[in-house]
């Protein structure tokens, strides 16, 4: 082996090693327990409350509680116009599934036309070649799209005309 590949093979660990003793020398202190640093404090920026573990969802996490918390983290977003289909699936955490907000209603079941739907419920509107589908609040409104031209929450299922129906909440699949 030639001087200058065997400089070249350890002088790339060398330099990760030191990298790695420069970060812990130069990095600030931080509570052991959680990594969080004096700098990372605003108190100025309001109050917050903490939840335990078990009341903890994820958006997207394939749970109601889940597909309502991804809206809710997405709300004022513009970027999902004419995507209610893609945004309500996505609520759950896949992609891809049915073709429109029709063809979901088509296919799923059971399904409702009257009654309160559950939080997490997908509700339908017949209001284009496509249809409209949100997700129940459990409150008797619902999260989507097209909601003032963005993601947002309409109170009552009649915000959209022809109101539809609901599926159960559930991770959409064929």
């Amino acid at each position: 082996m030639r001087t200058t590949d065997l400089l070249t093979r350890l002088a790339k660990p060398a330099a990760a090693l030191a990298l790695v003793a420069s970060a812990a020398v130069f990095a600030p202190a931080a509570n052991a327990a959680d990594g969080i640093t004096a700098a990372d404090v605003n108190p100025a920026a309001g109050t917050f409350s903490e939840l335990s573990e078990t009341n903890l969802t994820g958006a997207g996490d394939g749970t109601p509680a889940g597909a309502v918390a991804w809206y809710k983290a997405h709300a004022g977003s513009t970027g999902w116009e004419h995507y209610c289909e893609k945004a309500a699936e996505n609520s759950y955490g896949v992609s891809g599934v049915w073709a429109s907000a029709n063809a979901h209603w088509d296919g799923a079941s059971p399904k409702h036309t009257s009654g309160k739907p559950p939080a997490g419920s997908f509700v339908y509107w017949n209001i284009s070649a496509y249809g409209h589908v949100g997700i129940a609040d459990g409150n008797g409104g619902f999260y989507a799209t097209s909601v003032g031209g963005k993601i947002g929450h309409g109170s009552s299922t009649s915000y959209f005309n022809n109101y539809r129906g609901w599926t159960p909440a559930a991770v959409p699949r064929r």
